[in-house]
């Protein structure tokens, strides 16, 4: 399986800090297109699905990513031998990027937050949730919030003013953060929001390009072990959890010519969340292989039991969503996001109950 390396920190900062962010921002567009075409996809852009196949193996496609992810754990643990189905990975694709490449067919399958999937939804997407991903726990947040010890920042009311990073818009860390902020008295309009990748955030906080950084495993552990840093919150500290399911999507017609492959891959993601689930060292060892990341820095995950999708964290981004004026009243309903129907474990406990 191969191996990519996060970019690496930068040696001094950058003369303006205006300039810095721009930079970043750059460096995210042109690593999500310049991956497209360097991958050789085999269908024009925005256009339907095509699936390659390798013997009569059904080839999804999917993005070459440094993270903590089930499709990379799935494949190296062998999860996908013994079915008709293996990814194809098409390069490094932006976080920003995944969820509307899903939606017109560019790539197969990705992973990104609730709130981005029913946006696109609400757009006309055609996608949908087919497999629950990352689950927040106290000892596992899905997310973490850091500082610089000297900043003088330790409540919410002291970021106001301030600029915050975070991996992009529309998903948990803006509409979780932003929540968790207004009942707290703060007015969210006077502070300054920036896209930063993860693997980059802890050095843009340290150069003081921002002043709080969202960052999310496995990256958050490097910061946890940054001595100029210290972490005010977790995501889990902010709503118990609630926002943190972190979900698989699928296109909709290739989830409509390949039902057979879509169940093959929800089954590999649930044997491969089960599966770290009880082995959280083994698969951090994996993963800082993976990424080629000090073991001692790289985050644990926890994923949702068997990756069944529940209704509870899909509502609450619903109404975040529509409280912050992004989505009218009924546009989107729970039922339009998910479905459970490729899961096996999922389709047991129906015929148990």
């Amino acid at each position: 399986m191969p191996i990519e390396t996060p970019s690496s920190s930068h040696a001094s900062a950058p003369p303006s800090r205006r300039l810095a962010l721009k930079t970043f921002a750059s460096l995210a567009s042109v690593a999500a297109i310049g991956s497209l075409g360097l991958s050789g996809c085999s269908r024009e852009a925005g256009g339907p699905a095509v699936v390659k196949k390798t013997g009569d193996k059904v080839a999804f496609k999917y993005p070459n990513n440094p993270s903590f992810d089930l499709i990379y754990l799935a494949d190296e643990l062998g999860y996908f031998e013994g079915t008709n189905t293996r990814p194809e990975y098409v390069g490094k694709i932006a976080a920003p990027q995944i969820i509307p490449l899903v939606g017109t067919g560019e790539i197969d399958f990705g992973s990104r937050m609730v709130p981005l999937v029913i946006s696109a939804i609400a757009s006309g997407a055609d996608l949908k949730v087919v497999a629950a991903g990352g689950k927040t726990l106290q000892e596992a947040p899905h997310m973490k919030y850091f500082v610089r010890k000297d900043s003088g920042i330790r409540n919410p009311k002291d970021l106001e003013g301030k600029t915050i990073g975070f991996n992009s818009f529309g998903a948990c860390a803006e509409f979780v953060t932003k929540k968790y902020l207004r009942q707290h008295g703060v007015d969210v309009a006077k502070i300054n929001f920036v896209v930063v990748p993860d693997e980059q955030a802890e050095q843009t906080l340290v150069t003081g390009n921002t002043d709080l950084a969202i960052i999310h495993a496995p990256f958050s552990g490097r910061a946890d072990n940054a001595e100029p840093l210290v972490r005010l919150w977790s995501d889990y500290d902010l709503d118990g959890g609630l926002g943190g399911m972190a979900p698989y999507s699928a296109h909709g017609q290739f989830i409509r010519q390949h039902p057979e492959a879509v169940r093959d891959v929800v089954a590999a993601l649930a044997k491969a969340g089960n599966w770290v689930n009880a082995n959280t060292e083994e698969a951090r060892k994996l993963v800082a292989k993976r990424i080629n990341m000090d073991l001692k820095n790289v985050d644990r995950y926890a994923y949702v039991d068997d990756l069944v999708v529940t209704e509870p964290p899909i509502q609450y981004y619903i109404d975040i969503l529509q409280s912050e004026g992004k989505l009218a009243a009924g546009k989107v309903a729970v039922k339009d996001v998910y479905t459970n129907e490729f899961n096996p474990f999922a389709q047991r406990q129906a015929a148990k109950s």
